[in-house]
């Protein structure tokens, strides 16, 4: 199947709009992009305990 038409998104954006307002968008908006940045936080902070030595940072 190939991408998502024009058509597609208009369809997909009115589903949004009736489901929850115009008035909840921008929070919603607001509160995945907070999910999305302390998702990539914790993905990129050292998982290390107190009294392990630290892994060494792969090579990319």
């Amino acid at each position: 199947m190939g991408a998502f038409s024009l058509w597609h998104w208009l369809v997909v954006l009115g589903v949004v709009l009736i489901i929850f307002g115009p008035s909840r968008l921008p929070g919603l908006g607001k509160e995945l992009g907070q999910a999305i940045r302390g998702f990539k936080s914790s993905i990129q902070e050292k998982d290390v305990t107190p009294g392990e030595p630290e892994a060494k940072k792969p090579v990319r």
